[in-house]
């Protein structure tokens, strides 16, 4: 048997590659499609993310498969370019090494931030569509579900998916539960319609938040970024009016000078009937004077504060690499032991049942033609007769084991069943 995967990642070709190669999930299943048409006989599985693309294929030892150049192809020609040009920017993963690769690409360990847990969904939505097409199989099966079970095993038996690293992250999970117990009955500001508020969205809705208002200076932005994600609106001029009603407010602006002042915000305190403040300002320069941090009931976090947290997190996600590592190590031997036995389980087996066979055959003809052998004397000999089958089969099969463990035992299969006439 076979397994290949051929791709390219954020490690070795820039995003203008990645953006070219890049599959929707239409696409994925139109290819996969194609893939299947073109080489009947071979299981694939697609993985398309902004950081990678990559292509699991596997068959048997009947069949050839698709080689490195033929992929190089196919993708090419899916997305009408030229082979020469994507050649360098694709690298191939063949056997172990092809099995390890995924392991640790479904852990999180080779993400461009290491134990982000969004690839995992991923992996598992790429193996869902091939299994949708069709185009999964026996060895597919087994490589992907297993690359579930690895990244269980990582995720649970390490912390190094616990510890937050992006600054939206950090801010609302680590900052923003020290404050609040809840989040549903809060009101949040994103002042500035900026992608940091943009990424900051997500995670406050996450932990519940429904009542979320935009303002910037370009209503028109505002208006596009309230339609898009569902917020409410306000302009700029009730600035004052969303700082009084928030709980939480999420500043992002590009302005060259504080949005809010100490002045401005010491005239709206008193309405605030000092209600707890969460406030995460994220731009450069800050929005918010930092002197309104001291004022009672306000929490002032700026990005230099969160940026030292992600750094720390991030630290402590490495320290758990060589744990994780030993994790994917194990899970790979272990599924390659058991791919192994598959390959030559059978074959194993057969021979040495004919050889048994043979062996019982020639001891029943040799007992009866020497009666008067006592019991012990028989038992020697069918143990001598035992030895001799082990010692005759020894050489052949250590030299498929190895075969196999270097995942190119087709060929010495072939050639033992021809040679001792096993059927299948």
């Amino acid at each position: 048997m076979k397994v290949q995967m051929v791709g390219c990642s954020h490690h070795n070709s820039p995003v203008s590659v990645r953006e070219r190669l890049a599959f929707s999930p239409a696409q994925a299943g139109v290819a996969l499609a194609r893939l299947h048409e073109r080489f009947p006989d071979t299981e694939a599985v697609l993985l398309s993310t902004c950081n990678r693309i990559e292509i699991y294929t596997a068959v048997d030892g009947a069949h050839a498969g698709p080689n490195h150049q033929e992929m190089v192809n196919f993708l090419a020609e899916f997305h009408g370019l030229s082979a020469d040009e994507l050649f360098d920017d694709l690298f191939e993963r063949t056997g172990e090494d092809a099995v390890r690769h995924l392991f640790v690409v479904s852990a999180s360990l080779d993400s461009m931030v290491v134990g982000e847990p969004q690839i995992l969904a991923q992996v598992k939505q790429a193996y869902e569509l091939a299994q949708r097409e069709r185009t999964t199989g026996p060895l597919t099966n087994g490589i992907f579900q297993a690359a579930l079970r690895v990244a269980k095993r990582v995720a649970t038996e390490t912390s190094i998916n616990q510890k937050r690293v992006s600054i939206p992250s950090v801010a609302v999970c680590d900052f923003g539960r020290q404050i609040f117990e809840r989040f549903d009955d809060k009101r949040c500001l994103l002042i500035g319609a900026g992608e940091m508020a943009e990424e900051t969205l997500p995670y406050l809705r996450a932990e519940g938040v429904r009542d979320v208002t935009i303002v910037n200076r370009s209503l028109a932005r505002a208006e596009e970024f309230a339609k898009r994600l569902g917020v409410s609106v306000l302009t700029w001029d009730q600035l004052a009016r969303g700082l009084t009603d928030a709980d939480l407010i999420v500043s992002t602006t590009g302005a060259e000078q504080p949005v809010v002042t100490l002045e401005m915000f010491q005239r709206l305190e008193a309405q605030r009937y000092q209600r707890p403040l969460f406030v995460l300002d994220l731009a450069i320069p800050r929005d918010f004077e930092p002197a309104i941090g001291d004022r009672l009931g306000v929490y002032l976090y700026t990005i230099d504060d969160l940026a030292a947290v992600c750094d720390r997190n991030r630290d402590e996600r490495h320290e758990e690499l060589p744990m994780a590592q030993r994790i994917i190590e194990e899970e790979t031997e272990r599924f390659m032991a058991e791919l192994y036995h598959r390959a030559t389980g059978p074959t194993i087996r057969r021979l040495r049942e004919s050889c048994v066979e043979l062996k019982d055959e020639e001891l029943k003809r040799l007992f009866n033609r020497l009666p008067a052998l006592d019991v012990d004397a028989r038992r020697e000999i069918s143990q001598s007769f035992e030895r001799l089958v082990n010692k005759v089969l020894h050489p052949p099969l250590e030299s498929l084991r190895d075969e196999a463990q270097s995942g190119t035992p087709h060929a010495l299969l072939e050639a033992l069943k021809r040679l001792f006439q096993l059927r299948d």
